[in-house]
């Protein structure tokens, strides 16, 4: 699995008060505890004013990069933001996010084209988030065919099918798992992922459903999500579902990540 950190986003309230006030120690730590934990990129998001949005991840990018060596994934709702903010990045990571929204796609798929970064693309257009599998499945066929006239393998594209609320839902994640094994069908080599946390918004003991919901979407082909690395509990699911699911030969990934301590109880 794919491991995409999430703590490093400045619309979380601590993370946002350590970006006003510039605590760079505090975030440095929080990249590294990510990046122990078994992290394979450290996502960025300033979550400020668009006119320091740059300047800002510029910043934090070279915090991050500062106190580990693994890829950074981009954060921005601004393509422009995105297309200035990951060249300041040492090495390729992923670009989060584009969409069929406005001119995301044809500004950042140009960009990136000749090299070897990979990008998260949302199931959405100027229509908004559709409701239907049918519509979300029409939005990724669109986004394919820009990826193909841009020369972007399916290889280097996490498709993000959108997870929402399940308290407003009328089927729980049916419609969701439906359009992840259409796509993993037709593209055995593209990336699903997902910001699991979204499924639990306005529940109680979200942990749980979080983790249900992981098992889930991994069985219907989730290989790539954005959530928080240090849960040892959601990063023991992770490697016992990939075990179970036939995904790690002879469960050594399971083995090791339990000898490295990623895994298993939690240390006193």
């Amino acid at each position: 699995m794919i491991i995409i950190g999430e703590k490093i986003n400045g619309s979380i309230p601590s993370m946002g008060k350590a970006i006003a006030e510039r605590n760079e120690e505090w975030i440095k730590e929080i990249a590294k505890k990510q990046a122990d934990a078994g992290a394979t990129y450290i996502d960025v998001c300033a979550s400020v004013e668009e006119n320091i949005e740059v300047e800002t991840l510029k910043w934090m990018i070279d915090l991050v990069q500062s106190v580990t060596d693994l890829p950074i994934a981009v954060d921005s709702p601004s393509p422009r933001v995105l297309k200035e903010a990951y060249k300041f990045c040492n090495k390729p990571g992923l670009i989060n996010s584009v969409s069929m929204e406005g001119d995301k796609v044809d500004i950042i798929f140009p960009e990136i084209k000749d090299t070897k970064w990979e990008v998260i693309a949302l199931l959405c257009d100027d229509t908004g988030i559709p409701k239907c599998a049918e519509d979300r499945l029409r939005v990724f066929d669109n986004i394919m065919a820009k990826a193909k006239e841009y020369g972007i393998a399916p290889s280097r594209i996490h498709i993000d099918p959108l997870i929402e609320m399940l308290c407003t839902s009328e089927d729980g994640i049916n419609m969701i798992t439906e359009v992840m094994r259409t796509i993993r069908s037709q593209y055995p080599d593209i990336h699903i992922t997902s910001a699991v946390s979204n499924i639990s918004f306005n529940l109680p003991v979200r942990k749980l459903l979080n983790m249900g919901f992981t098992v889930l979407a991994m069985n219907a082909g989730l290989d790539s999500a954005i959530l928080d690395p240090t849960n040892r509990d959601m990063m023991g699911l992770i490697y016992a579902t990939e075990a179970l699911l036939g995904k790690d030969d002879y469960c050594m990934e399971y083995i090791g990540a339990y000898r490295a301590g990623l895994i298993g109880p939690v240390k006193q």
